[in-house]
């Protein structure tokens, strides 16, 4: 059996996330050099530390610990891209769509034993064991809320980061401010203090909207496609479960792809089940 439904444990580098945020750290640092600046000029270890550390501070006072830890975690998955195949989730589907109208869903047992999501395992096995499809639908409806639920709290982390990062920079910019006014008859502070009250407000307001922003929505993405393959999954089971056939589940299933996905799934030839028929 292939294992190819269980892809998403693979993933390969995301370009998108990678080249987008090289190129958005590139404009700024470049249009700086352009107008004559210097990097060093906006490197302030001071600004730095209000910025960052106000910014998370806040977030953590918002959240639970666990969440926070999750939500550093979950980083990583914006510049990797899971491996998944809605196609090739749906090709093997199908095949096991077709084994089971000849033989029956009890005769999946070997082939359920390899698949290695846990979630199509999960939903094939109580399939076997003749659980009614309205119980499996709930219940594997109620699993996909969970991974929802619990998805969600990095997404809303970060969110919640990119709202506060501009107004502690801004907070940042005012403290600066207050420095510089305590020693406006002492000329060698002045440069630190006005420094520290600019540079703040860059960093508060850049690292929202090219770090932390981006962030968010980008595992709002992955984590809708990730809802899309278990809804697939979800449909297929429940098809196989109420002997429908092949070619119906294939239709329902692909109704899901995009149009794109649509069009490559038609120019690759025909699916599994219809090579069976």
């Amino acid at each position: 059996m292939s294992d190819k439904p269980a892809a998403d444990k693979k993933s390969i580098i995301d370009l998108a996330s990678i080249i987008g945020l090289f190129v958005g750290m590139a404009a700024i640092l470049g249009g700086q050099a352009l107008e004559g600046g210097h990097i060093g000029s906006i490197l302030q270890p001071t600004a730095a530390l209000i910025v960052f550390g106000g910014t998370f501070g806040a977030c953590m006072l918002q959240y639970k610990m666990s969440a926070v830890f999750a939500s550093f975690k979950a980083v990583a998955r914006v510049f990797m891209d899971p491996k998944t195949n809605n196609r090739e989730v749906i090709r093997e589907i199908i095949r096991l769509a077709n084994k089971a109208r000849k033989e029956g869903v009890i005769a999946l047992e070997k082939d359920v034993e390899q698949i290695e999501d846990r979630f199509l395992k999960r939903a094939l096995t109580m399939a076997m064991d003749g659980i009614e499809p309205k119980v499996l639908r709930d219940t594997m409806e109620l699993e996909i809320s969970n991974i929802e639920d619990e998805a969600d709290e990095p997404i809303k982390f970060w969110a919640a980061a990119g709202g506060y990062s501009p107004t502690i920079g801004i907070l940042g910019a005012v403290l600066g401010l207050i420095h510089v006014m305590e020693n406006l008859s002492d000329p060698s502070k002045l440069g630190s203090g006005i420094a520290v009250a600019f540079v703040a407000t860059v960093y508060g307001v850049g690292l929202a909207n090219l770090v932390y922003l981006p962030i968010s929505g980008k595992l709002k993405t992955k984590v809708r496609s990730q809802l899309i393959t278990k809804e697939i999954m979800l449909v297929g089971v429940i098809g196989i479960l109420e002997g429908e056939n092949p070619r119906l589940i294939d239709d329902k299933l692909n109704s899901y792809l995009t149009r794109s996905e649509q069009e490559e799934a038609d120019k690759s030839g025909p699916t599994a089940q219809k090579k069976a028929a």
